[in-house]
């Protein structure tokens, strides 16, 4: 199948030069100055508002967690300023890199994860039972490996499209990647991001086109690992085990999941007030990170939940958009993996504070505490504004190329049209 812009099944060839030209002539007739933005508006100003967001209610709800266990309330708060610092330069580097630029260097970013997956088991530091993070949890390579690894899966499936039909070119190679990703992050032990690394190879296969039976054999696989994992897996069996009691009697929920209930109930409509909760002094575990989610039911109310359900959707929105305009397969594969990684990191996240799915560590992207995760997501959105880039640029010097080939054809007609009048004039 030869390469075509997401925008090509949707405008025909014909309506392009007439689109083209009715634009022009909008510039044209407006007379005001014509401010061209090379990056989706919609989606900086997604962003930013989540970021913003995301900082008010990490210092609401960091204070208490904070002081107990640092000894300074505001502690939190500035260490994820400095993260988000660190993301915004970052980010805003992706931004202007050419996003071809990550298929160059793909298989050294995914080498270089891999070394730092298996370092951080031998020399990572032990929090809560897991090896997730080096010194003081400065880095957490299971963070950067959702991204790297839906980097490599894109220049990957980009340059196998269409050999992917084939087992031994398609499905087989896909699970030995996945498996060697997520099998070193199930050892830190992070159930959460493994699965997420799975979910998320699954997906971008199957938006590269991969056959709806291989499709259902890595979800028949990935659901028989459910009763091997909770052999295996302490943590597992108890977090699948409370999920199920939950859904029989909600009032027989783990604690996590019943102070949250506490906590939107609470809330109300429009909530009891910013910086006003006290499920999080109470017994809420880890509200900055975890559970901000229902920190923000219970200070801002449904209102808060539907904002915050709103920016997400206006990523995931802006961001398939992206991928459909994209100029080639590998932009349109990384900017809609993207985009769904970041909803679904939120849709995990949100779901498991109401009892939707078993308790998972997925952090609410841009609004949690963490710095790993926050720098992370600035980068792939960056990435994203890149793609984004890139196809206005393109669809620009189309234009360009039309209006200059519609002015040709209109300058050759007047030289026709004032030819045949000299010849008029002579022959009288």
């Amino acid at each position: 199948m030869s390469e075509q812009t997401f925008e090509d099944f949707n405008q025909p060839e014909a309506e392009a030069p007439l689109r083209s030209e009715r634009r022009s002539r909008r510039r044209k007739k407006s007379g005001w100055p014509q401010l061209e933005m090379n990056f989706d508006v919609p989606l900086l100003l997604g962003v930013f508002a989540l970021l913003l967001f995301g900082a008010l209610m990490v210092y609401s709800a960091s204070w208490d967690f904070s002081l107990v266990n640092y000894g300074d309330p505001t502690r939190m708060f500035f260490q994820q300023m400095r993260s988000l610092v660190v993301g915004l330069v970052v980010g805003t580097a992706c931004c202007f890199i050419h996003y071809h630029f990550w298929r160059k260097y793909s298989v050294l970013l995914m080498g270089g994860t891999l070394m730092a997956l298996v370092a951080v088991l031998v020399y990572g530091q032990v929090l809560y039972g897991s090896a997730r993070a080096f010194s003081a949890g400065s880095y957490m390579p299971g963070e950067v490996a959702k991204l790297v690894t839906l980097i490599y899966l894109s220049v990957w499936l980009y340059a196998k499209r269409n050999e992917l039909s084939k087992v031994s070119y398609g499905l087989l190679p896909l699970i030995v990647m996945l498996g060697t990703v997520a099998g070193l992050i199930y050892l830190q032990p992070d159930i959460s991001a493994a699965a997420t690394i799975v979910f998320l190879g699954g997906l971008m296969f199957f938006l590269a086109g991969g056959s709806v039976l291989q499709i259902g054999l890595i979800v028949g696989g990935t659901a028989a690992l459910i009763p091997l994992l909770m052999q295996f897996s302490t943590t597992a069996r108890v977090r699948i085990t409370d999920y199920v009691t939950g859904l029989g009697d909600p009032t027989l929920a783990n604690d996590h999941i019943l102070r949250a209930y506490e906590a939107f109930v609470k809330g109300g409509w429009f909530g009891v007030g910013l910086g006003q909760s006290t499920a999080k002094l109470t017994g809420l575990p880890v509200p900055p990170t975890d559970s901000v989610f229902a920190v923000i039911g219970e200070e801002l109310g449904l209102f808060g939940v539907l904002l915050t359900l709103g920016l997400y959707a206006l990523i995931l929105w802006r961001g398939l958009v992206i991928a459909r305009r994209s100029p080639d397969m590998f932009g349109s594969l990384l900017a809609g993996g993207i985009a769904l990684w970041i909803a679904l990191e939120a849709s995990v996240n949100m779901a498991v504070l109401v009892g939707l799915v078993p308790f998972a560590g997925n952090t609410l992207p841009m609004i949690s505490f963490g710095g790993s995760s926050l720098v992370t997501n600035l980068a792939a959105l960056g990435i994203l504004m890149s793609i984004s880039r890139a196809s206005r640029e393109q669809r620009v010097e189309e234009e360009r190329t039309l209006d200059a080939t519609t002015r040709g054809r209109r300058s050759e007609r007047g030289w026709g049209v004032s030819r045949s009048r000299r010849a008029s004039r002579v022959g009288q």
